[in-house]
């Protein structure tokens, strides 16, 4: 008879949670943004609640939580409640290379997190401020090394991406050029914009409104081809050999999550990115929509974690 009851709960439990899946969402959904306004992160965010909002007929709420290269924003969806009304829209540097050198990270990138989808990619443009007298990165190398130490690089924070790459072009070309770290993509660009800093790595939806309007000078793209957005600029790596820098975001929520609501929200962001608006906006700032299952989301965090968590080792980077 307990049997029976068991199992009998089980399959009510089950119903539950499918009918509950099925009428998702019935109040505001919050996707946070672990980044300044203005940047990547957000303008993707922005890009997708819009659609979002007119498929469930709720409003979806972009909460901008910047901080701490991206890991205040992940460690408060990592706290939220699993119901997925707390999402984050996370670029994935955020999760693979933060906590390998933060002594106290806010978050277990592997375990406290729901993998939705991924979602885009954009490569990372080389970019420095007009009054650097180097217009390819043959040219740049040759006045880094004449000029150790004088030159710097700006970066989204310390431990991100744009950090990381930073440093992977000072090793691949010998120069020794000074770290400056900011807490996010806009202010990293602007610190270029105003002459602070001398070069930069960061998304082409970050750099690319200010190189049209002439405040930046692009020099080179991430990706390892030319990319049809800025077709004009080489690969990094016709200089640097196997370079390559390409900014990834994926949706989280809080671990826990109900497979059927994960796969509900699956379905309806793959559909959103499938959405001709929304691929012309990606397309537009160099990007592109990616799509897949969770399965193949959490095997790509895995890789990524364990990728980057050997560079950081034998780069012998350490919290600052």
């Amino acid at each position: 008879m307990r049997i029976r009851v068991f199992a009998l709960a089980v399959v009510a439990s089950a119903c539950a949670t499918t009918a509950a899946a099925q009428s998702y969402p019935v109040k505001p959904v919050r996707i946070v943004a672990p980044f300044p306004a203005g940047g990547g992160t957000d303008i993707f965010a922005r890009t997708i609640s819009q659609k979002l909002g007119a498929t469930w007929n709720q409003q979806v709420v972009v909460d901008n939580r910047p901080g701490a290269a991206g890991m205040i924003g992940n460690g408060f969806v990592a706290r939220a409640a699993p119901d997925g009304y707390t999402l984050v829209l996370s670029s994935l540097d955020t999760l693979s290379i933060i906590p390998h050198i933060n002594k106290k990270p806010l978050y277990d990138s592997l375990h406290d997190f729901s993998p939705i989808l991924m979602f885009a990619s954009a490569p990372n443009l080389l970019v420095v401020h007009p009054s650097v007298p180097a217009r390819s990165v043959r040219e740049l190398i040759a006045l880094a090394k004449s000029h150790p130490g004088q030159l710097n690089f700006a970066s989204n924070g310390f431990g991100t991406l744009s950090h990381l790459t930073g440093e992977l072009f000072k090793f691949q070309a010998g120069a020794n050029i000074v770290h400056v770290p900011y807490n996010g993509g806009p202010p990293a660009v602007l610190s270029i914009v105003s002459g602070q800093a001398s070069m930069l790595f960061a998304s082409i939806p970050t750099t690319l409104p200010q190189v049209k309007a002439g405040r930046l000078r692009a020099i080179a793209v991430g990706n390892p081809t030319r990319v049809d957005t800025v077709k004009e600029l080489p690969p990094v790596a016709d200089t640097l050999p196997a370079f390559e820098s390409v900014q990834r975001w994926a949706i989280l929520g809080p671990a826990g999550m109900a497979p059927d609501l994960v796969a509900k929200l699956n379905r309806d962001l793959t559909a959103t990115l499938n959405d001709d608006e929304v691929k012309a906006s990606f397309a537009a700032q160099g990007a592109k929509g990616l799509g897949g299952t969770p399965a193949e989301l959490a095997a790509f965090m895995k890789s990524d974690y364990d990728k980057w968590g050997k560079v950081v080792r034998d780069a012998d980077i350490r919290p600052e």
